[in-house]
């Protein structure tokens, strides 16, 4: 293909200070429909680890043409599978290069820098992969949503449970009337699995960078700190300035089905009912957070319940009248309704079961109502298949995890952060992003 590039260099401290709007503009290209036999450029970014598998099943699509990761080290496997792509440890560098040769991209990184490198991408006519969490911030959410579509690319983010038939028919279930009035969700989690409060709550002393990691480009828009190993890997989700803890980092699986089901949009309630001891550097060891969804055609008002963490080692978890005796799982969801409950033991929807209503003793029967979302059953591969079909049929909604639906997602969860931070609760207005409490909008509309 044939894709002219128009990109500015900025330093770092030029991307920090100019903010997503300005630092990221770049010439608008339009994407394009691809023939049946022809082969897709695909690139990544964060191609270790998760990002890893990423590349490899976008690959096995198309032809990957460029690699970067921040470790070459631990992006190795991918560097070593696709001989053929140019390597890069800085994503803007490798979009200004090879932006004219490439279609569609992952983007797996840590989450400070998924809208960062996505946004870039999108406005060069990229076809973009993100993974759950679409975003680092609230702020980020809105414009990846407003940007894929401006450009009209075709999106999809890695919250992998969409593609299961458990989910999607979990989803026909909820919106067959089978629970009766849909009143409230309970989401529940495991995390946080690694570092942060109450064990870390303080920024850590100064290593010598290794010679195979690009510091700087690990650091992106945040700000510089010395290398210490207990950032990267993975151990950064548990730090406020790159991780969204363990509300961003598992919400857009555990409360995917619930999400979809229910049709929850933005919540117009936000509110911490109890949140551990906070710090400046890392997210607590516990919260609770409450969020009231307004009613929709079909739908009455309904109420948000996440659970993340332990308070002096007992779990944070919905209520036990709830599950009716049953034995909680790691991580769940419950969707309470008038006529019955929903309750799913896993982290991606893919499995659920028909509880009584609260109070109850018998729970709603069921007959499978005629599908009304598409299957694919594929898993994590699945998703990037279906991905592929709606870039080359140029339909972005064929991606059932798309951005008009992620990046939703991922602002009402990251709505949990703000509230964390805040301290208390407000109200919320999504249209406008702003809220009557002025201590909201610095957590919402930093860029």
């Amino acid at each position: 293909m044939s894709r002219k590039t128009l990109i500015k260099n900025y330093s770092r401290r030029q991307f920090i200070g100019a903010g997503a709007a300005s630092a990221l503009a770049i010439t608008y290209l339009p994407s394009r429909v691809f023939g049946a036999n022809e082969r897709l450029a695909f690139a990544g970014i964060g191609v270790g680890g998760k990002g890893g598998g990423d590349i490899g099943q976008a690959g096995g699509l198309g032809d990957v043409v460029a690699l970067c990761d921040i470790d070459p080290r631990r992006g190795g496997g991918s560097f070593n599978k696709f001989g053929k792509a140019k390597r890069y440890t800085d994503y803007r560098k490798m979009l200004e290069e090879m932006g004219k040769s490439i279609d569609a991209c992952t983007v797996s990184t840590p989450d400070h820098n998924h809208a960062p490198a996505a946004l870039r991408a999108i406005r060069q006519g990229i076809h973009v992969y993100v993974q759950k969490p679409l975003t680092h911030t609230v702020f980020e959410a809105r414009q990846m949503r407003l940007e894929a579509k401006k450009h009209k690319v075709c999106t999809q983010m890695g919250n992998q449970g969409t593609a299961s038939t458990g989910l999607r028919e979990g989803v026909e279930a909820m919106q067959s009337g089978v629970l009766g009035d849909l009143k409230e969700v309970h989401v529940w989690t495991n995390r946080p699995v690694w570092p942060q409060a109450p064990r870390v709550t303080s920024r850590l002393p100064e290593q010598p960078v290794p010679d195979h990691i690009d510091w700087d480009s690990f650091i992106g828009p945040a700000p510089m700190r010395p290398y210490n190993s207990g950032y990267h890997p993975f151990k950064w989700r548990g730090w406020w300035d790159y991780g969204t803890g363990a509300l961003g980092d598992m919400a857009c699986h555990t409360a995917n089905l619930a999400y979809m089901g229910v049709q929850l949009t933005q919540p117009d309630w936000v509110e911490p009912i109890t949140v551990g001891p906070l710090n400046p550097e890392t997210y607590p060891g516990w919260a609770v957070v409450k969020m009231n969804f307004p009613a929709i055609k079909g739908r009455g008002k309904v109420t948000f319940n996440w659970y993340e963490g332990k308070e002096d080692g007992k779990k944070k978890l919905p209520p036990k009248d709830l599950l009716h005796g049953i034995k909680p799982s790691n991580s769940g969801s419950l969707v309470v309704g008038t006529k019955g409950i929903l309750y799913s033991p896993n982290d991606y929807g893919s499995s659920w079961k028909l509880l009584p209503a609260r109070g109850g003793k018998d729970a709603p029967k069921y007959q499978k109502v005629k599908p009304t979302l598409p299957r694919n059953n594929g898993g994590d591969g699945g998703m990037k298949r279906e991905w592929v079909e709606a870039i080359r049929k140029n339909k972005p909604e064929i991606a059932l995890s798309n951005f008009d639906y992620g990046a939703n997602l991922t602002e009402a969860i990251l709505l949990g952060n703000v509230a964390m931070k805040v301290g208390a609760g407000f109200e919320w207005n999504a249209a406008k992003l702003t809220s009557p409490n002025k201590s909201v909008a610095q957590h919402v509309t930093k860029e």
